[in-house]
């Protein structure tokens, strides 16, 4: 006898459930980044370790699966520049997190579904109207609320976690036009073997082996955490809608905000409190007023 079919409402539930470890494991990536700068790893190798694990992981999973399936595309150049663009977010995340708290490079990659829905116009087409670009305004104030720009509390570094949440918003429009053709394996597949080959030749010059037990984790854990990610937000892309997910990426500060105070002792100052929630709310209302348009939902935020 076959078990029986679970209502759609157990399947969003797992679903959330599947998203918000998928944000635990994003968390893990950064702090795990962070904590190899603190030891003394280049950022170009952890970049390179973030791919070349990922893409060993993804070999190993998926190509016995697939076979020379998983390579097939229908349309290397897209896959091209997607990949270009998430190793561009990666390379700005990774050298932010060096030099700022992890809830301020996660506080301001909030704005990713407000770069999305600026971006749609010039990728995909899209008209947005005056309430969409109000919000989008709006998200960017917090922004400045969080960085405090002309002050002594402003670190150049916060331009570069903005650069970042830019490429990251490129490569999620990116992603939306090859999903069309590609399946989840094979995107991860050239994310993976793009950067890994872009960087092989340049780390050599870099590369350092961990001197400590908690060097050496992170030195596995920022590949792993990478693949795991990804492979969670797919299954709960597969259980819920976008439009449900949505709004749970962002329970992701809470893990970001822990792990900075817990690990890093760089506990959330006041005008993140402010700015923070102004750029969320910014991010939830395109998401409600596109889940009221009938349109495809803000992505959430997504692994660097």
């Amino acid at each position: 006898m076959s078990a029986p079919f679970a209502p759609p409402q157990e399947h969003r539930l797992l679903g959330i459930g599947l998203a918000l470890a998928a944000y635990f494991m994003f968390t893990g990536i950064d702090s795990s980044a962070k904590w190899l700068g603190l030891v003394g790893i280049s950022a170009v190798q952890i970049v390179f370790l973030r791919y070349a694990i990922h893409l060993a992981l993804v070999a190993t999973v998926h190509l016995p699966r697939h076979g020379r399936v998983m390579i097939r595309t229908g349309s290397l150049k897209l896959q091209f520049f997607r990949a270009l663009a998430l190793l561009g977010s990666t390379v700005c995340n990774f050298v932010a997190v060096q030099y700022l708290p992890l809830t301020v490079t996660g506080a301001i990659a909030f704005t990713v579904p407000l770069l999305i829905c600026a971006l749609s116009v010039p990728f995909l087409g899209e008209t947005v109207g005056w309430r969409r670009w109000t919000a989008i305004g709006v998200g960017f104030i917090g922004v400045l609320v969080i960085v405090r720009p002309g002050t002594n509390a402003f670190h150049p570094a916060s331009l570069l976690s903005l650069l970042g949440a830019v490429s990251t918003a490129a490569y999620m429009l990116l992603t939306r036009r090859v999903s069309a053709f590609d399946s989840p394996a094979t995107s991860q597949f050239y994310v993976g073997i793009f950067a890994t080959v872009v960087l092989l030749p340049i780390v050599i010059f870099f590369w350092s082996w961990p001197t400590t037990p908690d060097g050496w984790i992170a030195f596995f854990a920022v590949g792993i955490f990478g693949f795991l990610g990804h492979q969670l937000i797919t299954m709960a892309s597969g259980l819920a809608p976008a439009t449900v997910l949505a709004p749970f990426s962002y329970f992701q500060i809470i893990f970001m905000a822990l792990s900075s105070w817990l690990i890093f002792a760089q506990p959330p100052d006041f005008w993140l409190y402010v700015g923070a929630p102004i750029v969320i709310l910014s991010g939830l209302y395109i998401w409600l007023r596109e889940r009221s348009l009938a349109k495809p939902a803000p992505s959430v935020v997504v692994p660097h």
